[in-house]
């Protein structure tokens, strides 16, 4: 008997030390989406998930989702919650229509005339920036929990947004406004043109994919030289180089499939931006440090000297200001302002944070994860709709995705007690 168990003490201590490094959370959300979409691939009619026009409009469609997410995993971080972002987004989609369109039947508004897109798009973003100055004063500088703040602001910023609009739609917007939303890298191929390559293939598609990959394998290689030169765990190298192999046949796929299309979306574009600002910002500086370590020990955060009113001050400006961009995005998405954009955008992305492997108290998640559950969700969404899957089924699997989710988290916390 005292045989056998060494034998299986054995056999799980070599496993651990097998597995020491690898974050096996983030590593499941990726091999679950990796899984979804060979299952769609395999259940859609004709793997119509998979053809190059659903993958672009995949993107397209997911695009503001996972802007409001990119905001959000950092208010969740710090241990709050922002249940306004599909209010605000709705109002400041109203707010560019009357900065940038103003049609003349809009009463009130006449004062005020039509400025250029981009002085629009500057002014939204401003307001969107205010809306989280406002907010932010409530939870950092009175002290009213994030959850009662933005719970106002849900039905305030929902109000303003009718009230902006007069219940009525505006639009159309000038056509480089609608691009933000529709537009495509070099859609007509002039490069491609250029150096010959034919036409079914976007060659600026072609070369943003090849610079991603290129991207990917350096700053993977130079974030593993530099966990070894400081001793700290690492990936076996074998799971290091598989990972990353798949994660680069996943990329060159997609952006094989957005060349048959028509090119890189600027939506994607915009994101990838996003994604590597704020993954530096939580990274690798003081702020980002500082939203950890609130969210992981608010007390010990205090006494260590950490300015906790300015930092959630500063995160719910921060947020006020990319759900205007991701009120901007539905806006040149749909051509029109519309009084009711964003509904229930909050729960996507506060959803999309949490199956992306954030805490529900805090201190934990990344950005890349966010975005990761971003896509379960989109992907999830998109094969239910190919398969002619029931509204009343998709809500109940997607609660189902997120309180699992949210399960294993917890499960795996007490674990590691």
């Amino acid at each position: 008997m005292s045989i056998s168990n060494e034998k299986k003490v054995s056999f799980l201590d070599n496993l651990r030390s097998r597995l020491e490094g690898v974050n096996l959370r983030q590593n499941g959300i990726f091999l679950a989406l990796i899984g979804l979409i060979v299952f769609f691939a395999a259940t859609t009619p004709n793997a119509a998930s998979i053809t190059p026009t659903n993958w672009s409009n995949l993107v397209v469609q997911n695009g503001y989702i996972l802007v409001l997410a990119i905001g959000m995993v950092m208010v969740i971080i710090a241990g709050h919650i922002d249940l306004s972002v599909g209010s605000v987004a709705a109002f400041i989609g109203a707010v560019a229509g009357i900065l940038v369109v103003r049609p003349l039947e809009q009463d009130g508004w006449e004062w005020l005339p039509a400025l250029p897109w981009w002085a629009g798009l500057i002014g939204a973003v401003i307001v969107g920036a205010i809306v989280g100055v406002w907010q932010g004063f409530w939870v950092a500088y009175v002290g009213i929990p994030a959850f009662i703040v933005t719970l106002a602001g849900m039905l305030l910023f929902r109000g303003m947004a009718l009230m902006t609009l007069q219940n009525s739609n505006i639009g159309p917007f000038p056509d480089e406004f609608r691009a933000i939303g529709n537009g495509f890298l070099d859609k007509e191929n002039a490069l491609g043109t250029a150096i010959g390559l034919p036409d079914q293939y976007n060659a600026a598609a072609l070369l943003v994919t090849v610079l991603g990959i290129l991207a990917i394998w350096f700053q993977a290689l130079n974030k593993r030289r530099a966990s070894i030169r400081y001793s700290q765990p690492v990936e076996p190298r074998t799971w290091f180089y598989v990972k990353n192999s798949v994660l680069t046949v996943m990329v060159a796929y997609v952006g094989f499939q957005l060349a048959n299309a028509n090119g890189i979306p600027f939506t994607l574009i915009l994101l990838t931006f996003l994604i590597v600002v704020y993954s530096l910002v939580m990274n690798k500086t003081t702020f980002g440090r500082h939203i950890y370590a609130i969210g992981g020990n608010l007390h010990a955060a205090t006494l260590s000297g950490i300015n906790v009113r300015r930092v959630n001050f500063w995160l719910f400006v921060n947020m006020g200001a990319l759900a205007a961009v991701s009120g901007i995005l539905i806006a040149a998405r749909m051509n029109s302002a519309v009084p009711k954009a964003g509904d229930g955008f909050e729960l996507d992305a506060i959803s999309s944070v949490f199956i992306g492997g954030a805490a529900v108290q805090g201190g934990v998640g990344t950005v890349i994860g966010s975005m990761v559950g971003g896509l379960i969700q989109g992907v999830l969404g998109n094969g239910m709709n190919l398969n002619s899957v029931g509204i009343d089924a998709q809500m109940t699997i997607k609660g189902m995705v997120l309180l699992l989710a949210v399960a294993f988290d917890v499960w795996s916390k007490r674990r590691a007690k």
